[in-house]
């Protein structure tokens, strides 16, 4: 096929700003377009220039459906309520769907699950190659070293993230629980307030800090009788989860309907 065409939601933010740059400078992708949520204070400005690319013609538009009509995929990196809409219009309108957005409520969640019925969506919690190994490693981890090792994961973000844990976290908690073979959600301990007692044996704990401006760190911490495995990934730039998910819409387009993760991207 030709070119592909990328549509940009949340074209005004950081990450649309880093990803409509990303596209400009990718062989073999074409910007479709941006749109940004009604009232924002960088609707008709030129996306280019919001990306520091210079004037391009285009400009952000609140007009989300047109740009489904217009583009081959969209990568989204809004927030829940709208990622769950432009789920939705991605299949009224058969289009691919990148979906980077976290903290999707149940609701938001059936509703990009039943938009994949309809049309291939990549949704992963982030979209570094190395996060997604790390995942792997933690659930082999888990699954050998057995619950004579308590499980925590630490994040920290910057101050402005507004979910916690991070999807990152909540996704490498699930790596554990699958290699341990036990559900999460019965599993984790989110949060310790006051008198909590001793840990119970097999939980999987949560932390969350926020500060700065931190990118992202992670770390799923082992601690066993007389040992401690740690294992880490700090993210030092957003450049790195802008090309997962170009990487994640090269990929998509053309694929069977059906949602998809960053494991599947990278044929792992």
């Amino acid at each position: 096929m030709g070119e592909i065409r990328v549509g940009i939601t949340g074209c005004g933010g950081r990450m649309g700003r880093m990803l409509v740059a990303g596209v400009l400078g990718s062989a073999g992708l074409t910007l479709a377009g941006g749109s940004e949520a009604p009232g924002s204070a960088v609707l008709g400005r030129d996306i280019g220039e919001l990306a520091g690319s210079g004037a391009l013609g285009l400009a952000a538009s609140a007009d989300a459906a047109a740009l489904f009509a217009a583009a081959d995929v969209v990568i989204d990196f809004t927030a829940p309520a709208p990622a769950a809409a432009h789920a939705t219009l991605a299949a009224q309108h058969g289009k691919a769907l990148v979906l980077g957005t976290t903290g999707l409520d149940p609701t938001q969640t059936k509703a990009v699950a039943a938009a994949a019925k309809r049309v291939p969506i990549v949704w992963a919690p982030n979209m570094s190659p190395a996060v997604t190994l790390l995942m792997g490693l933690v659930e082999e981890a888990a699954r050998r070293l057995g619950e004579d090792y308590d499980i925590e994961v630490l994040e920290m973000h910057h101050r402005l993230k507004v979910d916690a844990p991070s999807g990152t976290a909540l996704a490498l908690g699930r790596a554990a629980a699958e290699g341990r073979g036990v559900d999460l959600a019965a599993r984790s301990q989110r949060v310790r307030d006051g008198h909590t007692g001793p840990r119970k044996a097999g939980d999987i704990g949560f932390a969350s800090l926020r500060g700065g401006d931190v990118v992202g760190d992670h770390t799923v911490i082992f601690a066993g009788e007389g040992e401690r495995l740690e294992l880490t990934h700090r993210a030092s730039s957003r450049r790195l989860f802008a090309r997962g998910a170009l990487r994640a819409a090269r990929w998509v387009v053309g694929k069977e309907p059906g949602l998809y993760g960053m494991k599947d991207v990278l044929g792992l």
